[in-house]
């Protein structure tokens, strides 16, 4: 007998591998609509997910190489080129060669990008609240402290486990 679900009830289960792991289901949905949230956040400041990782990195640290940037987003290197085409385009990132080694490229960000800067920080602040809205000081603390464990779960599985500094920008979009 097939279990009943409502697809209009976002808490119900479909049958199978979800219904074998609730929590892994329920936090694939959250990351799923916090991406979507931030994502529309993100396009209001004329960005995509990701773009705004590069460019904190970029505003933090100064020039980085591209090969450096791959590393340390870990994307794929056609993932990074892309998004860094995207960010040139729209004038927030240059790319030129390495004056130290003329077969690397070094990326910073343009002295026009830091406008940026606080509209990426407001969508950030306004995801954050949108996220926990609802739960008190206490539960927000107490949320923090669980998830944290759960990554350390998850990252005791994961070879290497490294603390990504970009996430994957939303593939094919011009």
């Amino acid at each position: 007998m097939k279990p009943e679900v409502d697809p209009s009830r976002p808490g119900d289960l479909p049958s199978g591998a979800a219904g074998c792991g609730p929590v892994s289901h329920t936090v694939t949905r959250v990351a799923r609509l916090h991406r979507m949230a931030a994502g529309r956040l993100l396009r209001q400041a004329g960005l995509y997910p990701g773009q705004e990782a590069v460019m904190m990195l970029l505003w933090q640290s100064g020039p980085v190489r591209q090969s450096e940037l791959i590393k340390i987003c870990e994307l794929d290197p056609s993932t990074i080129t892309k998004m860094l085409q995207r960010l040139e385009q729209s004038g927030h990132v240059r790319r030129a060669p390495d004056p130290a080694d003329r077969r690397a490229v070094l990326v910073e960000a343009t002295e026009t990008s830091c406008a940026l800067f606080a509209e990426v920080n407001r969508a950030w602040r306004e995801l954050e609240e949108h996220t926990l809205a609802g739960l008190d000081p206490a539960e927000r603390a107490e949320l923090g402290r669980l998830l944290a464990k759960v990554e350390e779960n998850l990252c005791s599985e994961t070879a290497g486990c490294p603390e990504t500094a970009c996430g994957p920008e939303e593939p094919d979009r011009p």
